[in-house]
């Protein structure tokens, strides 16, 4: 048997009955504004919505976001019980986040093909996704394909309306999502990616149901769609010298917003920015060790530039790369019950994605399992031009999306008897999620999980990228660099490829904020690791620390550093 999940405390007060139906209501509300990042988390109750991008809506789901804050705030904390108190100090984040976000939109801003900010590109990552088990799964299925057509029509007028209110788009993210949008239409429409929850479904009728909805409506408003932002929104998008999204109305407020979003802490860009900075020198020592034991050479640049050039450090196949992730998750998965909580979660596979998304793809990414049990949690892999792409760099990924990074975590968040809104998090702990995933890549240096000296370098590499992340982000949004400055200061700070650095960076100026959160979040869970075996001494379990950093879920960095210090004194007692 795996370890028991931690239970959660009965309702038995009027106050953590009230806790627990605003808590509700946060979740509704927040899946139905975004109902495809819903079924990319493991749900599908909302399944048969495609959300929508109207200000209309978007100020509604605002307004009530932060009427649920005002209740949740007239609630005394102190007659709530512990558990409560952590739903209590979870749940007013998220709501802060929640508002904010909707009420900056910077997304509708943003008309990008970027994953998670891209409304239109959320469509070929969420419809695919969708699994048919059963009628009830067929008909929301349907119900949500009826409404793609009417959603990109509505995007269309979205993104207008901002740039008419001086809020335009970069033209950098208007070409990617024509790029995205036409190179669907190119496919042959038997093979559409929408169509792909169909295949093996026994009522075949749902499929032609699906293939009509695509040729005589969700095509044609691709195509609509993409012409509008030919002709209407490309012509008047900002130049790559001003990608930032200081350089529209409200961007300012906008982006201090995602920051504290994305990082759950007070920090400003200022204090981000040298804390990248900071990273970066940190790491110098480290270059220096390992890199002289794998290729006899200690100087950063030039193991960036023979890293770069070796032909036999770059991939041969797509099934090479597929291999590396494999067998790098095979072997954390040997190990995982000695330094991790033994939880019976679902499996996790290795996915190669969609050539639809590869041109503006990160490397990789993870989807949890369905809460329903029709899918397993997914390392989602970039395989495309695999002679493009470095060997070493695939071995940090799959600890970092799959066991003990993100898989471990998330599936195990799903198994917590914790409210279901704390249960289903991502973007809305970006910190917490992301920082574990991160402090993951090194803990697998720290418990010798990578196969050679090569594939250190590679997690220096992705460790080095991180800490740029914090420069080039606050860089582009709040100091106001060019596209090509970014790129200049990742591609000397790094030995990933050109055309990575630039996926990377294009994705900062898509999704302000968000990159920033890695680094932040693993370092405190660093920070309060070394806190905790400074109090706890001999008394420390690093398998015991991780129980205590996943037993709550995903939570606001300052929620987790309370419950640590609760773990402490409680070890300490014993």
């Amino acid at each position: 048997m795996g370890d028991s999940p931690t239970p959660a405390a009965t309702s038995a007060t009027p106050a953590s009955d009230e806790l627990a139906g605003l808590g509700e209501r946060y979740f509704q509300t927040q899946h139905t504004y975004d109902p495809f990042n819903a079924t990319l988390l493991g749900l599908n109750e909302f399944d048969h919505l495609v959300g929508d991008p109207g200000r209309d809506a978007t100020e509604s789901a605002a307004d009530t976001f932060a009427e649920i804050a005002d209740e949740l705030s007239a609630l005394d904390p102190t007659s709530l019980s512990d558990r409560d108190q952590v739903d209590y100090s979870v749940l007013a984040v998220l709501l802060r986040g929640a508002e904010g976000d909707a009420r900056h939109s910077l997304w509708a801003t943003n008309a990008s093909a970027k994953s998670y900010v891209s409304r239109q590109g959320l469509v070929f990552q969420a419809i695919p996704a969708m699994t048919i088990t059963d009628a009830d799964s067929a008909d929301r299925y349907l119900s949500r394909m009826s409404r793609v057509g009417e959603l990109l029509r509505s995007l269309g007028q979205r993104y207008l309306v901002e740039a008419q209110d001086g809020r335009v788009p970069t033209a950098l993210g208007v070409g990617h999502a024509i790029g995205q949008l036409e190179g669907y239409l190119e496919l042959e429409p038997a093979e559409d990616a929408l169509l792909k929850p169909t295949v093996g479904c026994a009522d075949a009728g749902v499929r032609d149901r699906a293939q009509a909805m695509v040729e005589q409506y969700i095509r044609p408003a691709m195509a609509d769609l993409a012409r509008l932002m030919r002709t209407e929104l490309l012509p008047v998008g900002r130049p790559n010298d001003r990608v930032g999204i200081k350089y529209v109305p409200g961007g300012d407020a906008g982006y201090q917003s995602a920051l504290a979003r994305h990082t759950t802490t007070a920090l400003t860009a200022e204090e981000i920015h040298q804390i990248g900075l900071d990273a970066l020198a940190e790491l110098a020592p480290r270059w220096s060790e390992v890199g002289q034991r794998a290729i006899g050479d200690s100087n950063f640049s030039t193991l960036a530039a023979r890293m770069r050039a070796d032909p036999a450090l770059r991939c041969e196949s797509r099934a090479q790369i597929v291999e590396i992730a494999e067998t790098a998750l095979r072997r954390a998965q040997a190990v995982q019950g000695k330094y991790f909580p033994d939880y019976e979660i679902p499996n996790c596979i290795i996915e190669e994605i969609n050539p639809i998304d590869a041109t503006n793809a990160a490397l990789a990414y993870y989807r949890p399992p369905a809460v329903d049990g029709s899918r397993p949690g997914a390392h989602c892999l970039l395989t495309s031009e695999p002679e493009t792409r470095f060997r070493f760099e695939y071995e940090c990924l799959a600890f970092h999306e799959s066991v003990p990074g993100h898989h471990l975590q998330l599936a195990t968040a799903q198994l917590l008897n914790i409210p279901r809104y704390r249960r289903y998090l991502d973007a809305e702990a970006c910190s917490f999620n992301e920082g574990w995933g991160l402090y993951c890549e090194q803990f697998a240096d720290e418990v010798g999980l990578y196969s050679s000296d090569i594939d250190l370098l590679g997690m220096l590499s992705f460790a080095a990228l991180r800490a740029c992340r914090l420069v080039v982000d606050t860089g582009i949004h709040h100091f106001g660099w060019s596209r090509e400055r970014a790129i200049d200061f990742m591609w000397q700070n790094t030995v990933t490829t050109e055309a990575n650095v630039r996926n990377e960076i294009d994705r900062y100026v898509a999704w302000p904020g968000q990159a920033v959160s890695y680094l932040i979040g693993k370092r405190e869970i660093l920070r309060l690791r070394a806190q905790a075996e400074a109090i706890l001494g001999e008394q420390f379990s690093i398998r015991d620390f991780h129980s205590a950093v996943l037993e709550n879920g995903a939570v606001p960095l300052p929620v987790l550093g309370s419950h640590i210090s609760r773990w402490e004194a409680g070890v300490v007692r014993k």
